[in-house]
């Protein structure tokens, strides 16, 4: 962290995490495929009403992983390796607990679950049946969550990588064997989902119990002072992350809110074009997310060290790593908007040209999403949670759904497919602002 070149550093920390995040993404790709061809548009149904508990959790578990990997950065970097292990290990203590009684609350409840989760009386047995199999999985999803930042930061991102991708071989093998094969139909989707889930989180607790090089476990105190320490390490580590935990909610009010404006504005087949939509933004987030989290552990370690050339040079290189996925993307929705859209349905479907027709409308707002992900990840990483909390908020809540509601109304149709891009353009130019905001200060100190 303090020798190698930055751009080195970068490239060895960014490949193998881009790798492994878009593994992760790939499994909710394969479920929807899979379970679209073997069930039916039912099954994609009872599915789809289950991801915002998905979405919570992993905030959660992401919330726990940036605070603790940003926290522990800072003080390995000041040579206090002790403190970080301790707070890498009550980072996962933390999300185990947190998760326990909700799992066993829903486990216990299953029907009053997927009722609250807005199924229908026809679609109830499909999500209870979904909810039982997969909701074990929630607590190795978030020691994955924040595992692997900590794998990444003790120097073994390659394992990281490796993870991710198991995870998501499994899955797929899972998929087809369960679905196909034997038949077991959403219960085997969630089955093999659990399984892989499963993989990734022992491959990442095993590591950090007996493999890791610095960043083990440490055996926590049980003394009145150790708990209130605890209390008080996690509750900071929760406010660094909290924007991860924004960035996730993001997620679902775009899935919540776009439902309700496509199905006003064109019934059925506009929320069956949307959810075409929904399956990529897990992988525009998941770049985002990788550019972000490969950039975090220089930024906060050369921010410990206070060797601000290496924290610029690590911010200029992720913002136009950032910005080159970001194009990347929006050219392959406007390049290929009928390839992408024809590996779930027939091109000749109402919902498909729905799609086809707004996937190039839609394409600009991700070169605003992953640049905006990534400028989010450097406030983090150098503790300025004020703004990463508020440019969350921007992005998330206080942009989005004014967007959505309005922009209809102005545009007709079009803007439906221009309220996201509209949401991130406007964070990216408060952001923007922020920064020349702050330099107009500093220059006249």
């Amino acid at each position: 962290m303090g020798s190698l070149r930055v751009g080195t550093l970068f490239r060895k920390l960014f490949v193998p995490t881009l790798l492994g995040m878009v593994s992760m993404s790939a499994v909710a790709v394969v479920d929807g495929i899979f379970v679209g061809h073997g069930v039916g548009s039912d099954g994609i149904a009872a599915v789809n009403i289950c991801i915002p508990l998905l979405m919570i959790f992993t905030g959660i578990g992401l919330m726990a992983g940036v605070g603790s990997s940003v926290v522990s950065s800072i003080h390995f970097a000041r040579g206090q390796v002790k403190a970080a292990r301790i707070n890498v290990t009550q980072a996962l203590l933390f999300v185990t607990l947190v998760t326990l009684l909700p799992v066993t609350v829903i486990l216990a409840f299953p029907r009053l679950t997927a009722l609250l989760l807005g199924s229908s009386e026809h679609l109830l047995p499909l999500v209870v049946d979904y909810l039982i199999w997969f909701v074990p999985g929630l607590i190795p999803q978030l020691w994955i969550a924040v595992g692997l930042f900590v794998v990444r930061l003790d120097g073994a991102p390659r394992l990281a990588m490796w993870c991710s991708v198991l995870s998501a071989l499994v899955n797929v093998l899972l998929d087809w064997l369960f679905i196909f094969p034997l038949g077991w139909g959403v219960m085997g989707a969630a089955f093999a989902s659990t399984i892989s889930i499963a993989t990734g989180g022992v491959i990442v607790v095993r590591y950090l119990t007996h493999g890791a090089r610095t960043l083990r476990l440490y055996r926590l105190k049980w003394s009145r002072k150790s708990f209130r320490l605890t209390f008080r390490n996690i509750g900071y580590q929760c406010r660094i992350g909290s924007s991860a935990l924004l960035g996730e909610m993001t997620m679902a009010v775009l899935l919540f809110t776009g439902n309700q404006v496509f199905m006003r504005y064109l019934g059925d087949a506009g929320v069956g074009a949307f959810g075409i939509t929904c399956y990529y933004m897990p992988f525009i987030f998941m770049i985002g997310n990788a550019v972000a989290q490969s950039a975090q552990p220089i930024i906060s370690y050369s921010f410990g060290r206070m060797e601000w050339p290496r924290v610029i040079e690590a911010r200029r290189i992720a913002l136009l790593t950032a910005l080159a996925c970001g194009c990347l993307v929006a050219a392959c929705f406007i390049a290929v908007p009928r390839l992408l859209v024809a590996l779930f349905v027939d091109p000749a479907d109402p919902a498909a040209q729905i799609a086809i027709d707004g996937f190039p409308l839609f394409a600009p707002g991700c070169i605003f999403f992953v640049v905006n992900l990534a400028a989010i990840g450097y406030f983090q990483s150098l503790e300025r949670l004020a703004p990463a909390t508020l440019f969350a908020l921007l992005r998330g809540l206080v942009l989005l759904v004014p967007s959505f509601v309005f922009l209809p109304q102005l545009l007709g149709v079009s803007g439906i497919w221009f309220a996201m891009p509209l949401s991130e353009c406007l964070t990216f130019l408060s952001i923007v602002g922020y920064v020349a905001m702050r330099r107009r200060r500093c220059a006249g100190r």
